[in-house]
């Protein structure tokens, strides 16, 4: 019978981490208690954030507003060589990674992951962030209330990632 390493790697790190802090003479349990507590304490401060993040997010997708707007967008994307397939996905990025994701599989389902669409989307899927979910998450977990600059440049991070995975996936893979 052939042991993996990876099968054990967790379980031998744990473990080293117990016997440093041992040999340390830290109290590893109660730090470990103390951490715990801190982390249930991070979780329950950030509830409200996850909520009205989601009852935003469904309002948005269930609202119709995001078939108008890839509506209203697509006279400019088909000037730009843009497919307006990857429209809905770059618009729900910043707002929700699962939602992105659901978007993305079914092009990928519709089109096929090798296609040229789907190629747009697993870059963009892959090279861009939630913008809003870091702001509402980890900002409003520690209490940030005024983002300063934050939205903006979050924003212009996704639509140059939306820009750059358009481009850079024809570059490479044809129109």
């Amino acid at each position: 019978m052939i042991i993996k390493l990876g099968n054990w790697l967790l379980p031998l790190i744990l473990f080293f981490v117990i016997f440093y802090g041992m040999l340390k003479k830290v109290e590893v349990y109660e730090t470990f208690l103390e951490g715990a507590k801190d982390g249930f304490n991070t979780a329950i401060r950030t509830i409200p954030y996850l909520v009205g993040m989601v009852v935003a997010i469904n309002i948005f997708f269930e609202s119709g507003a995001l078939k108008v707007l890839a509506l209203g967008l697509n006279p400019l994307l088909n000037k730009l060589g843009i497919p307006a397939e990857v429209l809905p996905h770059a618009l729900l990025r910043p707002l929700s990674g699962g939602a992105a994701l659901g978007v993305a599989a079914k092009l990928m389902e519709a089109y096929g992951p090798d296609s040229l669409i789907g190629r747009m989307v697993s870059t963009m899927q892959g090279s861009s962030d939630t913008t809003f979910y870091v702001l509402a998450l980890y900002f409003g977990s520690v209490g940030i209330k005024k983002f300063r600059y934050a939205p903006y440049v979050g924003l212009i991070a996704d639509f140059t990632t939306f820009l750059a995975s358009v481009f850079v996936v024809k570059i490479f893979f044809g129109t």
